[in-house]
C-alpha cells in the first residue's frame, strides 16, 4: 500500500452526517491521526478542482450530498462505490401564489410549471432533474403527468456556483435556489414551481405561497426519491482498494454522528442551518421534528431499491448517459467492519 500525504472531500449545503462530523472536527482529526491531510474540494481556489464536486474525478476523494452528481460520474464510467447512505426526508412541494386558482395537483392540469435549465452546463443539470422529479412525484398523486401540464424551460447561463464566499453571492456562502422560479413566478411566465428542502420552506413562506402539493414524508418512497434523499458517501475505488483501512476509519467516523445527533439534537440542527446558510427553525420545519434521529449510516434494501428507481428515472429523462448496475455499485465492507469495530 502507497503512503497517502492528503485526501479531498466535499459536501453538498444539506442535512449529512459528514458535514456534522466536519464542523465537529472529526473527519480533521481522524485522518491527522492517520499523518493525512484533508483538503475541501468546495474551498479550492481551483475551478477544476471544484468542478469534482460533481465529477468526482480526484483520487483519493469521498463525497456525501446530493445524489444525482454521483450517479451521473458512476453512470460515465467514473469508477466511485457507495459505502454508506443517509435519508433525512425533507420538505418538498409544488407551490403556487394565491389567486391562481390553483390548490391541489389536479388543478395544475394546463398549467405552466416552471423548471430550471442550465443548457451550457458541463456538468449534469441536477437542479433541472431535482425539479421535474418532484414535479412527476406531484402529478402522480392527483393521476396526471407531464404531458398533463406545459413545462417551461426557465434557462440561465449560470454555472453551478459552489464555491463558498464568491463575490456574487454578496458576502453569503452560496447562492440560495428558485432565483429563476420565483421571478418567472412573479412576472405571470409561469403558474407554479417545485421546491424542496429548508430554503424552498423559507422561499414558501415569504412570498404566502399556496403549497399545492407536499409529499416529501410521504409513505411511498418512489414519491419521496430524489437528490436529496437518499444522500449516499462516496468514495474513489482507487482510495478504497489502495487504503481500506482509512476508508473503514472514515465510515466509523461518518457513522458516528448518527448516535452523537440523537443525543444532541439542538447543536445537530445547528450545525445544519449553519451548511445550509437559514434559521434553525427552518430545519425544523424542513426535515421534521426527528430530524436529528435521522443521521446515521446504513446500506439498508429499502435504500438501495430506492437509488436503482431514481437511477432509471435519470435514465429515461436522458439525464445520465448510460446505464449500469446499482447494487454491484455498493461497497459493503467498510461499514461491515466498522460495525464490528463499534461493536467490539
Amino acid at each position: 500500500m502507497s503512503s497517502l500525504s492528503s485526501v479531498w472531500y466535499t459536501r453538498c449545503p444539506a442535512p449529512t452526517p459528514l458535514s456534522i462530523a466536519h464542523q465537529l472536527g472529526w473527519i480533521d482529526r481522524q485522518f491527522e491521526n492517520a499523518g493525512v491531510a484533508v483538503r475541501s474540494i468546495r474551498d479550492s481556489k481551483d475551478p477544476s478542482v471544484r468542478q469534482s464536486h460533481f465529477t468526482h474525478a480526484l483520487d483519493y476523494s469521498f463525497r456525501q450530498g446530493g445524489n444525482i452528481p454521483p450517479i451521473w460520474a458512476r453512470s460515465g464510467g467514473r469508477a466511485t462505490r457507495v459505502v454508506g447512505i443517509t435519508t433525512t426526508d425533507e420538505f418538498q412541494a409544488i407551490i403556487a401564489l394565491p389567486g391562481s386558482g390553483i390548490a391541489v395537483a389536479k388543478d395544475l392540469k394546463g398549467r405552466r410549471i416552471g423548471v430550471p435549465r442550465k443548457p451550457s452546463s458541463d456538468v449534469v443539470d441536477f437542479q433541472r432533474a431535482t425539479a421535474l422529479k418532484g414535479i412527476v412525484s406531484a402529478l402522480s398523486l392527483d393521476g396526471l403527468d407531464h404531458g398533463d401540464v406545459e413545462l417551461v424551460y426557465l434557462d440561465t447561463n449560470e454555472g453551478n456556483l459552489i464555491e463558498r464566499g464568491n463575490a456574487a453571492f454578496l458576502g453569503l456562502k452560496r447562492r440560495y435556489p428558485y432565483g429563476e422560479e420565483l421571478l418567472a413566478l412573479a412576472s405571470g411566465k409561469i403558474d407554479a414551481f417545485f421546491v424542496k428542502g429548508a430554503e424552498g420552506i423559507v422561499l414558501a413562506n415569504q412570498i404566502g405561497a399556496v403549497v399545492v402539493a407536499e409529499f416529501g414524508f410521504h409513505p411511498d418512497p418512489k414519491i419521496r426519491i430524489n437528490n436529496g434523499t437518499p444522500r449516499p458517501l462516496t468514495v474513489d475505488a482507487r482510495f478504497l482498494d489502495q487504503h481500506f483501512d482509512l476508508v473503514v476509519d472514515l465510515v466509523s467516523t461518518v457513522a458516528s454522528v448518527g448516535d452523537w445527533a440523537a443525543s444532541n439534537p439542538d447543536t445537530a440542527v445547528r450545525f445544519i442551518a449553519n451548511e445550509i446558510g437559514v434559521g434553525e427553525d427552518a430545519v425544523w420545519a424542513a426535515n421534521g421534528a426527528d430530524v436529528h434521529r435521522h443521521l446515521g449510516l446504513a446500506l439498508d434494501e429499502n435504500q438501495i431499491a430506492a437509488f436503482d428507481h431514481f437511477k432509471r428515472f435519470l435514465l429515461d429523462w436522458q439525464f445520465i448517459p448510460a446505464d449500469f448496475d446499482v447494487f454491484s455499485w455498493i461497497d459493503r465492507r467498510p461499514l461491515e467492519a466498522a460495525l464490528q469495530r463499534a461493536a467490539a
